[in-house]
This record gives C-alpha cells, structure tokens and sequence, in this order.
C-alpha cells in the first residue's frame, strides 16, 4: 500500500509541477486585474525556448545546462507576456482575446522555427533532461520518506516553496498590497500614489515567467523535446487552478495537485484495481472532465478580483 500510494503521489506530483509554477504566474497577473487566458502560450513558449536552449548549451554549461534553459526559458517568456500587457494594458484591447491571440502566436512562432531549425516537426531528443533524485537522510525515515523525498524532481520542492514564497509576497509585503489594490480598485489605488499600469504590467510579466518556468520544467521532466502536442491544455488546466484556488497561492497550489493527480491517471490507473480495467482513452480524458466538474461546482463561489478584466484609463473618475 506505501508503494502504491508513493507512486500516485511521485506521479501526480510530477504533472502539478508545471501547473504550480503556471498558476502562481495567473495569480500574479489576475490579482493586477488582467486576466490571462493565455497561460498555454506562455507554457508552450517556454517548453520551446528550454529545449532549444539545451540543445544548444549542452557542450558548453554541461550538468548546469538545465538550470541555464530554466532561467533562458523564464526570460524571454516574460518579455513574449509583454505582447498581451501592451495590447491589454496600453491599447485597452479586450483580454480574452488578447490571451487566445498570444496562444496561436506562441505555438505559431515554435512550429516554424522548430521546422526551419531542425527540418521536422519536433525537436532532437535533449541529452540533458532534469532527473529525479532521493533527499539524502530524508528518504531513509520510515513510510515518510518514500513517499516524499524518493524519486521526487527536485523542481517539485521548488514549485512547492514558491508557493509559499508567493503567498508571502502577495499578503505579507507593500508590493503585494499594491498589485491587489490595483487589482481590486485601480482608481483608488492612483488616487493614492501607485502606478496602476507599473503595477499590471509587472503583474502580466511576472505571470510570464512563471508561465515559461512552467513548460520549461515540462518538457524538461516529462516530454524531452518540441512538438505541436508538447503542451496541451495544461495552460488551461492552470488557468483552471486558479479559479478553483480562488486566485491564493496557496489555493492554486492545491488545485494544481489536484489537476495533476487527474492527469497522472493514465499512468497509474493500472496500479488501481478498479482503474486497471478502465479503457485507456477515459484515463487520457480524465484531467479535462474533471477540471470542467470541478468548476462546474465552485465557480459560484469563487470571487474574483473586483477590476479582473477591465481596462483602466488614467484619470478617469
């Protein structure tokens, strides 16, 4: 029973990763008061920038070349969010469609020049993938430390404290303070001496970075390579994430666990015994009907930042 619990938990643990990070970004962005549908864009940009940056680096940083491709990965996924802060910050454009838009640009920009780099469809194998490894003295206490300190990668640990570390940020500090007043009330907030703009865009930056980390350390952990199918859908289940955890960190940090043991399904179905029967293509669809059911049951108590979505124009009172 230990075993088994350690490998649903080691499994779902490794698809909540990148939806953590994701999430944590959409928390940032949509406590500014810009939503951001487009979370599966910056994932798939990420996915891409990390793997051609370990292709390309692997000679020179050797070992370190995962965590340079993480770093590569979170730049310029921040600097590709600036095209949805200034079409929905600056220009006033709507949103959602601001978002959809950076969705079909990201995986558009990644299959062409997936195609001309390398003449196919997806990307050569990475030689330099992020392993898992055991906590050393951790993974000798007793059931503890086979369930959580064996065969963990050891950016799980880091998605986990980010969380925290987000938390603490948003709720404990004068910056957090004003990425939600102006989240909650920009006009009071300018009013008051904040830059409501400053603020959303970093927020929308911010959400970036966490957006790239995110499909970095999937691809990173999970596929080894680029194509068309590296992410799919896992920006939405993010997005998803945080509604479900009611834009904290924290929530998030619980939905995407749980999103993630609904996509680790069809890995450890066959573990289950009454799972092991079930047709293999409900275990694939299983993280998205879920992910439906559990919004279906909780987007009516779920609050959102007063101002998500709306455009602010200074000087407006």
């Amino acid at each position: 029973m230990i075993e088994l619990i350690s490998r649903i938990l080691g499994a779902s643990v490794v698809f909540a990763t990148p939806l953590i990070f994701t999430a944590l970004g959409g928390v940032f962005s949509e406590r500014s008061g810009v939503i951001n549908i487009g979370l599966e864009g910056l994932m798939i940009m990420g996915a891409f920038v990390a793997i051609v940056s370990n292709l390309t680096f692997h000679s020179v940083f050797g070992a370190a070349t995962p965590v340079v491709s993480l770093i590569i990965a979170m730049i310029v996924s921040a600097i590709f969010a600036l095209v949805h802060a200034v079409a929905s910050i600056t220009f006033r454009a709507d949103q959602v469609v601001s978002g959809v838009a950076i969705n079909f640009l990201a995986l558009g920009i990644g299959l062409f020049l997936t195609k001309q780099w390398y003449d196919k469809g997806q990307t050569d194998f990475i030689e330099s993938p992020i392993y898992s490894s055991n906590v050393p003295i951790l993974n000798k206490i007793p059931i503890i430390g086979d369930m959580f300190f064996t065969g963990w990668y050891w950016t799980s640990y880091l998605a986990i404290a980010m969380a925290f570390l987000v938390w603490f940020i948003i709720f404990k500090t004068p910056f957090g303070l004003r990425l939600r007043s102006v989240g909650e009330h920009p006009m009071a907030a300018d009013t008051n001496g904040i830059n409501v703009y400053k603020m959303r865009y970093i927020g929308v930056m911010l959400s970036g970075a966490f957006g790239g980390l995110g499909g970095a350390v999937y691809a990173l952990t999970v596929t080894h390579n680029f194509s068309h199918g590296t992410i799919v859908g896992q920006g939405f289940i993010a997005l998803a994430a945080v509604i479900f955890g009611k834009w904290h960190p924290l929530g998030a940090l619980g939905a995407a666990i749980f999103f993630g043991f609904a996509q680790s399904l069809s890995i450890v179905s066959s573990d289950i015994a009454f799972l092991e029967n079930v047709p293999s293509v409900f275990m694939l669809i299983a993280p998205y009907v879920l992910t439906i059911l559990a919004l279906a049951g909780f987007i009516g108590r779920a609050e959102a930042p007063k101002s998500l979505g709306e455009a602010y124009v200074k000087g407006n009172r």
